[in-house]
Formats: structure tokens, C-alpha cells, sequence
């Protein structure tokens, strides 16, 4: 026998269609409309009408949701509208700390690796540098499916954190990736388009241009610092652990983190500098939390609702 169709509380409904509309006016006025933004609209409904277990779905996935809206709206107010964009300090900080020699000069590790570099590396930079948001998405759903949805709304929620804290960090200190300052030197110029940098080299080897395609959208480069490249793997790491996953899910995470890590200065995309803070981030992100938030009894109540919801 079919199941009847269960609908959404008119509280539900309305809050779900408030939501949408305020999303789509406030995106309309200040950042004007993109094809994925009704994309994303239209998904988010069809979800979370199509029946109950979709609209548990849609709920589950709001951290995922709010993360990409406020990615999208600092549009609104460029981080380099805020404080003085950092070029030179960062270079100079980098080459100081981890500064190599390179016939008798003293470089930044991402200048050496733009003179000497590799095509097995080229091909496995680019396959490590694909996973850094997909698998960690990958991940929280596989939790969601397999009924771990406990473990699955602490790590949403402290990618949310994550996210919020480094984006915090790209007002507080905006910086140009180690690349602009290749190209460029050390003058801020407003409106740099992107670039893939070292990533080209993985578009050349496959002819996919799939690197040109995301960077060519990347809507300001001076948010280099930290590097959420580097903290969004630590998380997805931390709740495989916290999950009590299969060894080598273990291992294959750890692999992809620090691949990613070690893309992220190969390519010219971040310093080293970059890296450690993004790797601060996550370890930030999960500690307050899970030793902060989760002992405070309104959000404990907020999460135990939030998670029979979605159960």
C-alpha cells in the first residue's frame, strides 16, 4: 500500500517560502541574479515538498545551504573594502619562515615549484585539489544515509563553523594568494580576475579546463587567508574518527587531506602560511563546538530539536 503524502505544517510552509523569497530579493538587489541561484531556489522546493523523508533531507542540508549563501554575499561587501589588502608582509613572512634556496636565491616554496614542477604531480595536484569540497559533502551524506545523522549534524554544523570563522579571517586580514603576487607584484589591484595558477597545468594534461571554469568565477582573490582548502578535510577527517569508520577510510582521508595541503602550495594558490592557518581553523571550528557550544544548554536543546527532526 502506498504511504499517503504527508504534508508540510503551514508553519513549515511558510517559513520554507519566507525564506526562499527573502533569499532571491536580497540576492536580486545587491548581487544580481546567477543561474544557480534559481537553480539552487527550485532544488531547495522540490525537496522539501516532494515528501517527508526529501524534507528532512532539506533540512538536514541547511549548514550546506547557509555556507553557500554566505560565500555568495560577500559579494555584497568585498573583504578588501574593510581592511588594507596584505601582499608584501605575507610574501615576505613566507620566504622568512619557509624560505628555500633555488640556485643561490632565496624563494617562497610556491616560486620554486612554478620553475620545477612535474607531470605526475601536475595530474595528482588537480585530482586532490577536485576533492576538497566533494568529498567532505560526500561524506556528510553517506552519514545522513546510513542513519549516523547525530555524527552527520555535528560535522554540517561545524563545517558551517569552519566556514564562518575563515571567512571572518578574510575580512580581518585580507591577502593575496602567493600567485598574484608572481604576476602582479606587490600593488593591490582591485578586480583581479582569477586565475588557476599552477592548476593550468592539470587542465593542459586532460583537456578538461575544469580548473578554468572555477577560478574564471572567482569573484575576489584576496581571501587567501586562511586557506579553507586546507580545513575542510581536517573536519571531514575528525567526524570519520569520531564515526569509528573503516581504516582506510581512515587512510584514504588522511591521504586526500594532505595531498590537498600539498596541492594548495604546489599550484601557487596558498603559502604555507595559508595552510597552517587553515589547519588552525578546523582545529578551532571543532573545538569550540564541541567543548563550547555542545555544553550550553540552549544550543544543546536547539541541536537535540534540530536533530529529531531530521532522525
Amino acid at each position: 500500500m502506498l504511504k499517503r503524502y504527508q504534508m508540510p505544517s503551514r508553519r513549515e510552509t511558510w517559513t520554507v517560502i519566507g525564506g526562499i523569497a527573502v533569499f532571491l530579493i536580497l540576492t536580486g538587489i545587491f548581487i544580481g541574479f546567477r543561474s544557480e541561484h534559481f537553480l539552487m531556489a527550485i532544488l531547495y522546493v522540490a525537496l522539501f515538498f516532494a515528501g517527508l523523508p526529501t524534507r528532512k533531507l532539506a533540512v538536514a542540508l541547511l549548514p550546506f545551504v547557509v555556507f553557500a549563501i554566505s560565500y555568495d554575499w560577500m559579494r555584497i561587501c568585498p573583504n578588501y573594502m574593510v581592511n588594507p589588502i596584505d601582499v608584501e608582509g605575507l610574501y615576505n613572512a613566507e620566504k622568512s619562515l619557509f624560505g628555500v634556496m633555488d640556485g643561490g636565491v632565496l624563494v617562497t616554496p610556491c616560486e620554486y615549484f612554478s620553475v620545477h614542477h612535474w607531470s605526475v604531480a601536475d595530474l595528482f595536484a588537480g585530482i586532490f585539489y577536485l576533492c576538497w569540497v566533494p568529498v567532505p559533502i560526500a561524506f556528510g551524506v553517506w552519514l545522513y544515509l546510513t542513519k549516523a545523522r547525530n555524527v552527520y549534524l555535528r560535522f554540517a554544523m561545524v563545517f558551517l563553523l569552519v566556514n564562518l570563522i575563515g571567512f571572518v579571517g578574510y575580512y580581518i586580514h585580507p591577502a593575496a594568494p602567493p600567485w598574484y603576487a608572481m604576476n602582479y607584484g606587490f600593488e593591490p589591484i582591485l578586480n583581479t580576475p582569477g586565475n588557476v595558477a599552477g592548476l593550468g597545468r592539470f587542465d593542459e594534461l586532460t583537456g578538461w579546463n575544469v580548473f578554468e571554469g572555477i577560478y574564471g568565477r572567482n569573484a575576489n582573490v584576496f581571501a587567501a587567508v586562511p586557506s579553507l582548502h586546507a580545513a575542510y578535510m581536517v573536519v571531514a577527517l575528525a567526524y570519520a574518527i569520531i564515526r569509528k569508520c573503516r581504516w582506510y577510510v581512515i587512510a584514504l582521508f588522511s591521504i586526500i587531506m594532505v595531498g590537498i595541503w600539498g596541492t594548495a602550495i604546489y599550484s601557487g594558490h596558498h603559502y604555507v602560511i595559508d595552510v597552517l592557518l587553515g589547519i588552525g581553523c578546523a582545529l578551532i571550528g571543532i573545538f569550540i563546538f564541541e567543548k563550547v557550544l555542545m555544553k550550553l544548554n540552549w544550543f544543546h536543546r536547539f541541536f537535540d530539536r534540530y536533530y529529531r527532526y531530521i532522525s
